[in-house]
């Protein structure tokens, strides 16, 4: 049972190792330089190879740094193939683990390949033969694998592969085929890098890292599930060149290490990719941006002589009756040619991708233009008919004008300000090109004629300067009032565009806005241009007149109208046309009124300019004196105010013969007055108010000299029913005196008494009493 149970134990590992190693690439290092280069590189009865010879590692017994390799089930790009190595080809298997490598310092690198890379190669590998090719094309397929990409090694070291081509039996120079596409640049790990970062060696020092170099032919760091045991790959590569039919030609593939043994490459040439090809150049689709235009055919030439077979397919479908070396191609499709080289099993083959773009929808149109001055020439705008003679196509570009159609097709002599150009012959054509995102191209005509439409003579169009700036400036709205006129007896749906002269309106620049202020005081000449699409129908000019009106004396005015009677409301009498506001729509230059309130006339001149005047009428009627407030008893400060009533615009009199505006009277003198108010605008004078102005002498003089011998306050008799007092410095009552009192004589029981100052209280009836104080001297 033991037994049995070891067998199967066994044989689980067994299937298990084969299972992982299934899943990395097989290597055959025992094949002949002849061997991998006859059955397994070139794979072709139509290469004849001769002159085999292969050089690598001859340092590890029993094997080669050249082999034979197979993909088996693992992931690995290419199925089979041939790989070059810079140490022993075995150690090529995967997986990927990080190791040094091998290799060995006497194993000597290879002069052309430093001349290349520019390096000091050591480990090289090579493999040499030569060959005759039925075709004029040469193509192969390889993936570049190194050690050096990791650390800083792609910053330094540039392991490198050549695939070296020249004519056999000559002292040409190689030409190095690995290349990276469309340059010279070699294909090495320096030139295919991703960026490094700064970082340390396995000894701990510094490095500063680089950027990376053509990384998208980089195919990134392998990991330990690796097929090959290479820190890193491109993607796959391809090498081609055009070759001479029939001639001899020596190869040299070569790979090496740059100057040390460790860290090494490897190269993978992929089976029967060397092969002689028909080659019809890259593919020509939408995919490549390089399709075949619309309408033209493609001649695919195998260059290869009548008396080989031929068979043509499109999209794998036979071509009936087509055995010729050349094919004429007019629709979509994948191509493929079969060519049996006479009295050979030898097929050569080509195959083409053919895409052929969508038709460009071309216009044929015409430009209108006007013409300024009737000699038959005039300035265009070439780019007027850009969207017109592409269809309204956004996708398809405009490529300039030409004068001639070879000059469009050959885009050549492109006219330079195509916005201004002027014709040279009447109804001149000219030449568009347009072309599609792939460059496929048109040649859409336009013709340039003159217009001979007229628009008839224009009158001038008025405004008036309606602003508080008579000027003669102000603004027009040329749609509302200028293009009315212009469409008159013209054909529907014009466009009309204006502009300050004749040059703007010709050539369409500085195009007005559409509410537009002369630039020109009173008079001021536009020009006007009709449109119908891009098409000049004529242009005309038109004046812009500004009819300013200022009359005199039309100020706001305040007129009285005294109550019940009425006024003449009244303005000049030339002008054309008079509205009142008042409703019976006065027309004349004169109204009546009655009635107080705002009133106003709009007269129109002879431009039908308009102005209006304003009236207030205000109600006036003869003013009541109600009272005075009076300040008496104040010497020089003595005043009165009248107070009244009524409504009117007044002045004031206290002797009715002098008037002033105010009510207020300043400075007044003792007195009696009797005011009086009287209209200002003739309305009446008002009742007479009798009022009196009181004062009392400062000192007297009881001297009997007849002169200031009694003290008394002057028209005290004239005024209400009082009681006067006086009394000395000390309160005593000396004196009483009333309406019938002729004054005080300055004594007491017969006495006189002393020069000193004395008091008097004065108390009318109606309780004003006044208190003051004077002097007797003696």
């Amino acid at each position: 049972m033991n037994y049995f149970k070891r067998i199967l134990f066994f044989s689980f590992i067994f299937c298990l190792s084969s299972k992982i190693n299934a899943q990395f690439i097989s290597i055959n290092d025992q094949k002949t330089p002849q061997q991998l280069i006859e059955n397994t590189l070139v794979n072709s009865s139509c290469v004849s190879v001769t002159n085999v010879s292969g050089t690598g590692d001859t340092f590890t017994p029993g094997k080669n740094s050249f082999a034979y390799f197979n993909a088996g089930t693992s992931n690995f790009p290419f199925k089979e193939g041939v790989v070059l190595t810079t140490s022993t080809s075995s150690s090529a298997r995967g997986p990927y683990i990080s190791n040094q490598g091998g290799g060995d310092d006497k194993w000597q690198g290879d002069f052309e390949l430093n001349q290349i890379l520019g390096i000091n190669s050591i480990n090289a590998t090579v493999l040499e033969f030569d060959f005759v090719p039925l075709t004029d094309f040469l193509s192969f397929n390889y993936i570049f694998a190194s050690n050096e990409y990791q650390s800083f090694f792609p910053c330094s070291y540039s392991d490198g592969f050549a695939f070296l081509i020249k004519e056999a039996g000559t002292d040409d120079e190689y030409k190095n085929l690995a290349v990276l596409p469309g340059t010279n640049t070699p294909v090495s790990s320096i030139n295919i890098r991703p960026e490094t970062e700064p970082g340390y060696d396995i000894k701990g020092a510094p490095y500063p890292g680089c950027p990376e170099s053509n990384e998208n032919y980089f195919n990134g760091q392998n990991k330990n599930t690796s097929p090959v045991n290479y820190a890193g790959q491109t993607i796959i590569m391809n090498a081609q060149t055009a070759l001479i039919t029939g001639k001899k030609y020596h190869v040299k593939l070569v790979i090496a290490d740059d100057r040390n043994r460790f860290y090494d490459s490897a190269v993978f040439l992929e089976s029967g990719s060397f092969s002689s090809k028909i080659d019809f150049g890259p593919d020509q689709t939408t995919l490549t941006n390089y399709p075949v235009c619309f309408g033209e055919s493609i001649i695919l030439d195998t260059k290869l002589p009548a008396a080989y077979s031929y068979k043509w397919f499109k999209d794998g479908v036979l071509i009936n009756s087509e055995n010729s070396p050349v094919y004429k191609a007019t629709a979509s499709g994948t191509y493929k040619v079969e060519a049996t080289v006479t009295a050979s099993v030898c097929v050569l083959t080509g195959e083409i991708n053919l895409e052929f773009a969508p038709e460009i929808i071309a216009n044929n149109t015409k430009l209108i233009q006007c013409d300024d001055d009737t000699d038959g020439t005039s300035v265009f705008n070439l780019t007027k008919a850009a969207d017109m003679i592409k269809n309204n196509d956004a996708a398809i570009l405009n490529k300039g004008y030409y004068e001639s159609l070879a000059d469009a097709e050959s885009k050549t002599n492109e006219i330079a300000a195509p916005e201004k150009y002027t014709n040279k012959s009447a109804n001149q054509i000219i030449f568009a090109r347009i072309e599609n995102k792939y460059g496929c191209f048109k040649t859409p005509q336009i013709t340039l004629e003159i217009s001979g439409k007229t628009i008839p003579n224009q009158n001038p169009i008025p405004t008036c300067d309606l602003d508080n700036n008579q000027d003669g400036f102000y603004q027009f709205d040329l749609d509302l009032q200028v293009t009315p006129q212009i469409r008159t007896g013209l054909p529907t749906g014009l466009i009309i565009n204006y502009y300050l002269n004749a040059a703007d309106a010709l050539a369409e620049t500085n195009v007005l806005p559409n509410i537009f202020k002369n630039t020109i005081p009173f008079s001021q000449t536009i020009y006007a241009r009709a449109v119908n699409g891009a098409d000049c129908y004529a242009i005309t000019p038109i004046t812009l007149v500004v009819n300013t009106f200022d009359p005199p004396a039309f100020e706001e005015e305040t007129k009285s109208l005294c109550k019940g009677s009425q006024i003449d409301l009244t303005v000049d009498p030339a002008f054309s046309s008079y509205l009142w506001n008042v409703a019976t729509n006065n027309t004349n230059s004169l109204i009546t009124v009655s009635e107080a309130g705002d009133y106003s006339v709009k007269v129109t001149n002879e431009f039908g300019c308009e102005k209006t005047k304003k009236f207030q009428v205000i109600l006036s009627e003869p003013a009541v004196i109600t009272g005075a407030v009076i300040k008496d008893f104040s010497g020089t400060d003595n005043s009165v105010t009248l107070q009244y009533t009524g409504t009117g615009n007044y002045e004031f009199s206290l002797n009715g013969i002098d008037f002033q505006d105010d009510p207020f009277f300043a400075n007044v003198s003792p007195g009696v007055y009797n005011a009086v108010a009287q209209s200002k605008d003739n309305c009446g004078i008002s009742n007479y108010y009798l009022l009196y102005v009181l004062d009392y002498p400062k000192f007297f003089t009881p001297n009997g000299d007849g002169i200031n011998d009694v003290w008394a306050i002057k028209n005290l008799d004239q005024l209400p029913d009082y009681r006067l007092s006086i009394f000395n410095r000390y309160g005593k009552l000396l004196k009483q005196m009333t309406q019938n009192s002729p004054g005080w004589n300055g004594q007491f029981n017969g006495q006189q008494l002393p020069s000193d100052d004395y008091w008097f209280d004065l108390i009318f009836t109606n309780g004003k009493d006044i208190k003051g104080h004077f002097s007797i001297k003696r």
